[in-house]
Formats: C-alpha cells, structure tokens, sequence
C-alpha cells in the first residue's frame, strides 16, 4: 500500500507540474492582440511607448521564462493578480462567483446521482422487462441531447410560453430581497438551469449502477443467499445495493472534481454568474489572469478529486488495497 501511494504522489507531482505549465502556456497561444483588452479602442491612437508601458505594467514584456516563473511565484503565495477587464483582486471575483457555481453543480451531482442510482438499480433488478426497456430508451435519448439545446427548449417552454419561471439570472436584478422572499426568488432561477445539468447528466450515473448491479446480482454470494431462502429485499438492498455503490462512489468523487468548475455551456445559456461563465467570459476578454485562475481551480479540483478516489476505493473494497498492497 505504501509503494502503490507513492507511486501515486509522483504521478500526481507530474500531473500538477505539466498542469500548471500549460495553465501558463494556453492563454498566451491564443489568437488575439491583449493590448487591445488592456487599452480598449484607443489602442491604435497610443504611441509606442504608451503600448509599451502598458505591457510593462502587466508584466507582459518580460520573456516568457520571466513570466512563467512570476507565475509559479504567485501561484505558490496566493497572489492571483488583478482582472485586465475588471480592475479588481481575481481572487475577489471567484469568491463573487464559486458560491452560485457549487450551489448549481454541487446540487446537480447529487441530485444526479441518487436519480441514476434509483433508476439503474431498478432496470437492473427488471432486467429484460418493459420497464428496462424504457429505462434504457429514456436514459440514451437523454445522453444525446446537448446542454445548451436542452436548456433552450427548457427557456422557450416554461419562460417565454408559460412565464413560470425566469429566463436568466440566479436572482433578480435590482431586488431588495432578504430572508425567505430572497431564497424563493433563487431557488425559481435555479430550476431550469438544475434541471438543465441533472438531465444531461443522470445517464452516465444511471448506466454504471445498472452494469454494476448486473454483475453484483450474478455473483455467487447473491445465489448463495437466494438458495437459503433470504428475502428478496434483503437480496437487493443489504448485499446487492451496497456493493454496486463502489463504482459509483468512484464516479461521484471524480465528478466533484469538476464542481468547481461549473457547467460553462449552462452557465453561459442561463447568464448563470458562475465560474464557468467567469470562465468563458475571461477568454472572450484574453483577460490572461483571469483565465489562469479558473483554470487553475479546475484542473486543481479535478487533481485533488481524482487522489481523493484513489484513497478511498481501497477503504471501500479491501481487495483493490490488498492487491495493491
């Protein structure tokens, strides 16, 4: 156990590593001209010397190697720098952002996950029925409709048609909400998006629970348990249920990686202000900072998520830690 969790840190202090090199070299290999985000429409009237003081201050005239060691420096302090755009400390804007993104996608997981997890069971245990059969239909015609057309027809539907709920936003603008008035005014912008991301996202959860009770319902200590006559619920929800949760306990970690980050294209359809959109946002701008932070958070959630699943998979099933051991 000891050697398979030190191979492990050095895999994920390479992964971190080339992380943090192509966080620094992405921005910089996009298209487009920064001083025209920096000085605006103006940027063609400066002179020379304006321009250069301007990517000076930035500290955008350095050699790259100067830059990304600054980078590295900042990353390890804390420091995030300013917003080309906004004029403001980044980290400040992310602590705007990243509360209205885990209230999005932290619910959505959840919700996912039990939703995929009822119902995979349940085409599991129906297995050749009508019911799988439905099941299975629903769940794929749900896997390919894309996020942004889901929430669409979802807007066009229960806002502009019925006028049930609002368009965009995570509140209202302009309103002096507080207490219960507030989280209803919310928890109503929340709906369409939430209901956007559990319904693009139920499929994957759903279809890992079904293989994996299928392939529970088959071992030989459930037909053990059927020949000496223990009830059918105990079958399905003592011995079957908990151990078909170990593939979907390691599929819920690694998608919390991805809760920080957001749901960028249902964040841009539903002007949802989370870091997804941030996100998006920073690269329309080449706001290079900005877009260094949110993808940091990500990628680093995503890095802590993974090492996080493979600490616990082996205190959920002992035989992963006895054969790594």
């Amino acid at each position: 156990m000891g050697k398979f969790m030190a191979g492990k840190l050095l895999q994920y202090t390479i992964v971190i590593f080339l992380m943090l090199t192509l966080n620094f070299l992405l921005p910089r290999l996009m298209p487009g001209n920064p001083l025209v985000f920096l000085a605006g429409e103006d940027v063609g009237l400066m002179s020379s010397a304006e321009k250069e003081a301007i990517l000076e201050k930035h500290g955008l005239n350095d050699s790259i190697f100067e830059q990304y060691i600054t980078y590295i420096k900042n990353i390890l302090t804390g420091e995030f720098g300013f917003s080309y755009q906004q004029k403001r400390p980044i980290s400040e804007i992310i602590m705007e952002r990243l509360p209205w993104t885990m209230l999005l996608t932290g619910l959505g997981l959840v919700l996912s996950t039990i939703l995929g997890v009822m119902f995979g069971a349940i085409s599991a245990w129906r297995r050749g029925t009508k019911t799988d059969a439905n099941l299975l239909t629903v769940f794929m015609f749900l896997s390919a409709m894309p996020s942004f057309w889901v929430g669409m027809i979802l807007v066009s539907i229960f806002s502009a048609q019925l006028g049930w709920l609002p368009v965009f936003g995570a509140e209202s603008a302009w309103s002096n909400y507080s207490g219960m008035d507030r989280f209803i005014d919310i928890s109503r912008h929340l709906i369409l998006p939430l209901t956007t991301l559990i319904l693009i996202s139920v499929t994957s959860t759903f279809m890992i629970m079904r293989y994996s009770m299928l392939n529970v319902l088959g071992e030989d200590y459930i037909m053990m348990a059927k020949a000496k006559g223990v009830k059918e619920k105990v079958i399905k929800y003592k011995h079957a249920m908990r151990n078909a949760l170990l593939p979907v306990a390691t599929v819920f970690m690694l998608s919390l990686g991805f809760t920080l980050g957001g749901a960028t294209v249902i964040e841009t359809v539903f002007a949802y202000p989370g870091v997804g959109r941030l996100m998006f946002e920073s690269v329309l701008s080449r706001d290079y900072p900005l877009i260094q932070a949110t993808f940091l958070i990500i990628t680093f959630s995503v890095v802590i998520a993974n090492f996080l699943a493979d600490l616990l998979y082996p205190l959920l099933d002992p035989k992963v830690g006895s054969r790594n051991g």
